[in-house]
């Protein structure tokens, strides 16, 4: 085993605070001091272009110049599900989730400090509203225009809404 085999750590932890715009974050692992730096290439190479703060997250890292560095996004877990903001924003029970198809979609718009945003099905003229609860909850910090996802919508009182937010990427792996 070389050195650079020897120094590589699989390390479990939570995500302290991811900002896409930066393009760089930090976890903060289990079993170790300090912060480990996650970068946003890395996490895009796992097919995500944000992650929630607080997610849970599996990474493999090794020791730089600079300090511990993720180098790969082994796995993530969304943060704990935390009060809805509104009765439409209830998650259904996970078997109801699961049972609900994926479909594709391209984000429109997502402002973080609003808390919302839209996106736009393939072949469907109306437009589905993102909340950034749902959002979290799907383990994503953010979204850009248009960013390809995948979603779990349901029909909410003022339209469709997605239940659950995935990345493109992420979708993919899951129909192999």
């Amino acid at each position: 085993m070389t050195e650079e085999e020897k120094a590589v750590q699989v390390l479990h932890g939570r995500v302290k605070w991811f900002d896409p715009a930066k393009g760089f974050g930090f976890v903060v692992a289990d079993d170790m001091p300090g912060d480990v730096l996650l970068h946003a290439n890395v996490l895009r190479n796992f097919g995500q272009s944000s992650v929630a703060d607080g997610a849970r997250i599996v990474v493999k890292a090794h020791m730089t110049p600079r300090g511990v560095q993720a180098f790969e996004v082994v796995s993530i877990e969304p943060p704990p599900l935390a009060a809805p903001p509104g009765e439409e924003h209830i998650a259904p029970d996970p078997e109801e989730l699961a049972n609900l198809p994926l479909e594709p979609a391209r984000v429109k718009w997502f402002d973080k400090a609003k808390g919302f945003g839209f996106a736009n099905v393939f072949a469907r003229p109306e437009d589905v509203f993102i909340h950034i609860e749902v959002l979290r909850q799907s383990g994503l910090a953010d979204l850009q225009s248009g960013e390809a996802v995948a979603l779990r919508i349901i029909e909410g009182k003022r339209g469709r809404m997605a239940i659950q937010v995935v990345p493109w990427e992420s979708a993919a792996r899951q129909r192999d």
